[in-house]
């Protein structure tokens, strides 16, 4: 959708609120029960700050819920380094003393501790109740978190690179596997992992050296680009250099532009390759989640962030990973593909599926804001392995479900969701909308849905024909979908 925008979905300063740690939290006791205790300490607490004295004494207790609840919204700021060492060591202790049987909790401690003071043992326990939990990138980014400030310590390395590996990415896999000091215990671990990495490595670049061989004799291409754009028939690739300085590779899939045409044929090849086979994992994911993809070209700007800052802004350079606009994908950032990066690739393609299914080109009704990203974050969700949200962001859904303060679908019909009051709570709100009605008759008759208003009904019709409800009545199922245990 023209406009649409891919926040990075930062959370808010100042932690979670007392109503998402009773939601998350309150389990065993009666929903009135845990209500009143939650609201209890809340009340004593704010009346008296907690102290460090008083985290080791919930800590020696073993009274770990009170002890995440007392620290939970407390900036770290505001104590002393030496307090901070206390009230980490206390959260930490937590950490351990759970990770076996209660993985949830012994995150959010290990996060806390983590926030209070970064040591070894704290990271180690972030993230390995990260992976018990099911939430890979957050482990991934404790792990760099722990190979930059402690570079002696050979597990944040070996751990990452086994995470890389897992994830198809040898190249980034060996990076980080030789990071491991050779004295280290994970040495002989990463030794073997590296050589699978290099296999790995190997392997794929020969494989992209013979399609990229294949597509040269195909297209023609040589180190003289022709002037103008070859033909884009077909699946293998052709390239050029257009009047405005970007060189183009394009076929009936996808015609990617980007600069720096200074590249040696060999760097432009590599790079090119490795973009190719990013956009056919998005075409790929996004057909096996919703059962198509989308059937005409579409253009993808690739930029460096200084690029993207000098076309799109400086503000929204430092906002977003990238956006779909003007019918064109726009990644910020891609001089290397990241997960990240990736994981964008797929979202703004869907915002070009929608395009597509709503028929822009030929003056199609766009569909609201919120379903347009709404599908696009179900879809991402779905290729970081999971299908809803961060662990921590389905916290603040649930809080703000109970509390009746979720964003309006409605509200959220026409204006871009990174504008919204809170845009993290925006996204994963209308991604949650999408879920639900995923639940009700698959991507079939979702896509049916957008066909419709892409055909002029109204969206109101169009629900109600395809699902038999009002919007008001998603919102409400949106709520108590959130809002159970």
């Amino acid at each position: 959708m023209p406009g649409s925008a891919r926040d990075y979905l930062q959370e808010p300063a100042g932690g979670p609120t007392w109503e998402d740690f009773r939601l998350a939290r309150a389990r065993g006791l009666g929903h009135t029960a845990a209500r009143m205790r939650a609201l209890l300490l809340s009340a004593l607490l704010s009346a008296a700050p907690p102290t460090p004295a008083q985290a080791q004494k919930l800590a020696a207790q073993g009274n770990w819920d009170e002890l995440y609840l007392a620290w939970a919204a407390v900036k770290p700021k505001t104590h002393s380094p030496a307090e901070r060492r206390t009230i980490a060591t206390a959260l930490l202790q937590g950490c351990e003393t759970l990770a076996g049987s209660d993985a949830v909790m012994a995150y959010s401690l290990a996060e806390r501790a983590v926030n209070f003071l970064e040591t070894v043992r704290g990271l180690r326990c972030l993230v390995r109740t990260a992976l018990v939990t099911d939430q890979r990138g957050a482990a991934e980014e404790a792990l760099r978190q722990g190979l930059e400030h402690f570079p002696k310590q050979g597990y944040f390395g070996l751990e990452l690179g086994r995470l890389l590996l897992e994830d198809k990415d040898a190249e980034g896999a060996l990076a980080v596997l030789r990071r491991v000091p050779s004295r280290a215990p994970e040495a002989p671990q990463a030794q073997a992992l590296m050589q699978k990495a290099l296999a790995a490595a190997n392997e794929e670049n020969a494989a992209r050296a013979q399609l990229l061989a294949i597509e040269r004799r195909f297209s023609g291409e040589a180190e003289a680009p022709p002037s103008r754009p070859a033909s884009t028939s077909g699946l293998a690739f052709a390239s050029s250099v257009g009047e405005d300085g970007m060189r183009t590779r394009a076929n009936s899939r996808f015609i990617v532009k980007y600069f720096n045409n200074a590249r040696d044929f060999g760097q432009r090849a590599e790079y090119e390759g490795r973009i190719v086979a990013a956009l056919d994992e998005a075409r790929t994911h996004t057909r096996q989640v919703l059962g198509e993809a989308r059937e005409t070209p579409v253009d993808v700007v690739l930029y460096t962030r200084e690029e993207f800052r000098t076309h799109q802004g400086a503000a929204l350079a430092r906002a977003v990973a990238g956006l779909y606009s003007a019918g064109a994908i726009r990644i910020n950032d891609a001089a290397e593909l990241t997960p990240q990066t990736k994981a964008t690739l797929v979202h703004e393609y869907v915002h070009a599926v929608v395009d597509d299914l709503v028929g822009a080109d030929a003056g199609g009704q766009p569909v609201p804001v919120w379903l347009n990203e709404g599908l696009a974050e179900y879809v991402e969700w779905r290729y970081l392995g999971s299908d809803k949200p961060p662990y921590s962001l389905v916290n603040r859904l649930r809080g703000a479900a109970q509390a009746g303060q979720l964003p309006s679908l409605s509200r959220m019909a026409g204006e871009a969701l990174i504008q919204q009051g809170d845009p993290a709570l925006a996204y994963g709100t209308a991604g949650m909308a999408v879920r639900e009605l995923l639940s009700q008759g698959g991507p079939g008759r979702l896509l049916g849905l957008i066909r419709q208003v892409g055909q002029g009904s109204t969206f109101e019709e169009a629900l109600q024909h395809q699902y038999g409800r009002s919007v008001t009545q998603l919102d409400e199922a949106v709520k108590a979908a959130l809002s159970r245990r």
